[in-house]
Formats: structure tokens, C-alpha cells, sequence
């Protein structure tokens, strides 16, 4: 099931979780039924929700020396595709410094518009 197709059967409480979560980048579970003002019962229930739908992750973790999880967006669907050009990964990635009289990239480009 798609992040998309799951994210339109959310409850109220698991919308406004989801864009909790989202927003913070990541949050304890212990936090965040106090940050979306509901009590803990209803937070795990929307957490145990949101997990089983694929749209956040959860990592056991102890936080103020309690057992807890840590709540982050799960990864989106990306598109690495648009880096490829054939079976070249984008001739940018990973170098540090780039040579501004190298044909690499004008060879990468090429490849792209020929597949294009």
C-alpha cells in the first residue's frame, strides 16, 4: 500500500500525529501524547496505527530513564531515477571537488537527452 493511499483513510488524531512527527523530524513517543494532548492510552494507539501503515518508524530507546520509542517519518517514496542517466549514477554525487574543464557532466547530460 502506497503512503498516499494510507494517508487519506487517517483518523483526525492520526493526521495530526502524522504531522507531528513529521514537523519535529522525530520525537519520543513519551512526548508526543503530551504534545497532541491526548492521553498515553490513545498516543500508543495512533503510534501502533501509523507504524502498521508504514508512514513512521519506532526505535526502542530510553529517554529521561524510562523505556520508550522514538518516532520518526518513515522515508517517502523517492525517485533516484532522476540521477541516473543509463546506468551512470550522476557524475556529482559523492566527489568533493568537481573539475570545471572535466567532460564528465557534459557526457552524463548527454546520455540523459539521448534516453530522453
Amino acid at each position: 500500500m502506497s503512503s498516499a493511499a494510507s494517508e487519506d483513510d487517517l483518523t483526525e488524531g492520526e493526521r495530526a500525529g502524522l504531522e507531528l512527527i513529521r514537523e519535529s523530524g522525530g520525537i519520543h513517543q513519551s512526548d508526543f501524547w503530551k504534545n497532541l494532548d491526548v492521553s498515553s492510552r490513545k498516543g500508543s494507539r495512533i503510534v501502533e496505527s501509523l507504524f502498521e501503515k508504514g508512514l513512521i518508524q519506532r526505535d526502542e530507546t530510553v529517554y529521561e530513564g524510562h523505556n520508550t520509542y522514538y518516532l520518526t517519518p518513515a522515508a517517502r517514496d523517492l525517485d533516484f531515477s532522476l540521477l541516473m542517466a543509463g546506468d551512470q549514477l550522476s557524475p556529482f554525487i559523492g566527489d568533493e571537488e568537481v573539475d570545471p574543464h572535466d567532460d564528465t557532466f557534459s557526457q552524463w547530460v548527454m546520455t540523459l537527452a539521448y534516453e530522453g
